[in-house]
């Protein structure tokens, strides 16, 4: 059976890094994705204590784990040398670095994942083989494909009076407020990534929660022109200039910032002075447990 570039073989499908399961690569290669478990549901690490001289357990809090993922099918090859390139792809593919893998439901979904297990393949003829490989991704989330971001520059006051002035007067001004606003509409909390591009001094993150607290992030240097700090919230690092932790000089009196499973959360960018250059950007993505 011959196939086109890009067809679409029918059932589940997913692309794991540059291989195409589930459809037709450029080379007139099948990749028939037949198996896709774990993908579902991630592990979970919990602890229950017995209770003493008592019924049930008291329960510690639960968490959860990596996201094992078997995958397996069909690779359908136009010929024997085809079907040889097409399994040294995908042990290329398949590696001990990250690989992005997307599953193409009706919500396209994307975890990070290594390879975890043994990679098995075996002929069944001169032009199919069947493979089944076991990857991880430690990040328990699957991620919305499209990369959410949003900037602000720092609030700035606008009109008003200046002096001199002759009572009695109206006093009227309009402050511009260095907000946005970042939402998940996943089922899971995401966490984002703040990124500050200097010149700005002392400069403050405050997120507003969907119940009404808020959370601080202050960093107690200042940022010349070009400098650009990067707060992850996931990884709980502080980058300057991709290279230099400044971990130490960034407040979390409150805790990190989560964007909560349906929900939205408010972001506000302040300084210690104006500055018209300084710009705060978030970046995130939906997640799904």
């Amino acid at each position: 059976m011959s196939y086109v570039a890009g067809q679409d073989l029918g059932g589940l499908r997913a692309d794991l890094g540059a291989l195409p399961l589930g459809s037709v690569d450029s080379a007139g290669v099948a990749w028939r994705l037949q198996v896709l478990e774990g993908w579902d549901g991630a592990e979970v690490r919990t602890d229950m204590q017995p209770r003493e001289a008592d019924h049930g357990a008291w329960a510690a809090p639960g968490y959860l784990g990596e996201r094992p993922i078997t995958l397996g099918g069909l690779i359908e090859a136009p010929d024997r040398p085809a079907l040889e390139e097409a399994m040294d792809r995908m042990r290329a593919e398949v590696g001990l670095a990250d690989t992005v893998l997307t599953v193409w439901e009706s919500t396209p979904k994307q975890c990070l994942v290594r390879q975890s297990g043994r990679l098995v393949m075996q002929y069944q003829s001169d032009r199919i083989a069947t493979y089944s490989v076991l990857v991880t991704a430690p990040d328990p989330r699957r991620y919305g494909t499209v990369l959410r971001q949003a900037s602000t520059a720092l609030p700035v006051s606008t009109g008003g009076l200046a002096p001199p002035v002759t009572p009695p007067v109206t006093i009227t001004a309009t402050t511009v407020v260095g907000s946005l606003d970042a939402a998940n509409e996943g089922s899971f909390e995401t966490r984002p990534v703040f990124v500050i591009d200097g010149p700005v001094d002392s400069p403050q993150i405050l997120a507003q929660m969907p119940d009404g607290s808020v959370r601080f992030l202050t960093y107690s240097q200042s940022l010349a022109t070009g400098d650009r700090l990067v707060l992850d919230t996931d990884a709980k690092s502080v980058i300057l200039n991709g290279n230099a932790s400044r971990r130490r000089f960034l407040s979390t009196p409150t805790g990190w910032p989560v964007i909560p499973a349906g929900s939205s959360v408010g972001v506000l960018f302040r300084a210690a002075f104006y500055n018209s250059g300084a710009l705060l950007t978030v970046q995130w993505r939906p997640a799904w447990k």
